[in-house]
């Protein structure tokens, strides 16, 4: 793909997983799993979908701008902590298990939701001074196994349906 198309491809991405991002806001998934803090991860599906198209140094670069443009919009500067830490945390698992050919782009999903809630413990643990926070992790993780799992799924929906490029048929492999 040319470069112009990458960076465009690239923006329209980022634009997507902030969009994505506010969107999950709306969505009472506290009904469902009554803890704190736990969200679908819709942004991550950008994340999945950029990791399998374009590779990891342009997912990084719009991760990077989706964590940064959210807190600039309403986050602030911790918001931006916890995002990054857990989204970085997130990619680097789902990179790593991206390579093991026996995972499929469910386990790399969940993989991503359940390291980005440890980075988030990270930063929380950081920020709180407090070794506390450790006592949320089972109850994240298990949230994490349902929200990566669903976000896995669309994932590979996307994946199957969306062609690479003009070239390639709807519906070819996702890898």
């Amino acid at each position: 793909m040319e470069r112009t198309k990458q960076l465009a491809l690239g923006a329209v991405l980022t634009a997507l997983a902030l969009a994505l991002s506010y969107a999950e806001r709306f969505f009472p998934l506290q009904l469902l799993i009554p803890l704190p803090g736990v969200k679908l991860g819709l942004a991550n599906l950008v994340t999945v979908y950029a990791l399998y198209r374009l590779g990891l140094g342009q997912t990084l670069a719009i991760l990077l701008l989706r964590c940064t443009l959210g807190a600039v919009f309403g986050g602030g500067v911790t918001a931006w902590l916890f995002s990054v830490s857990g989204g970085l945390a997130a990619l680097a698992v789902m990179a790593a298990l991206r390579r093991v050919s026996v995972v499929s782009v469910y386990g790399v999903s969940t993989g991503g939701a359940a390291a980005h809630h440890l980075g988030q413990l990270l930063a929380a643990r950081a920020v709180l001074n407090s070794p506390y926070v450790w006592a949320y992790l089972p109850f994240l993780l298990a949230a994490g196994l349902v929200t990566g799992a669903v976000t896995g799924h669309i994932s590979a929906r996307l994946l199957r349906h969306i062609p690479r490029s003009q070239g390639e048929k709807r519906g070819a492999s996702c890898a």
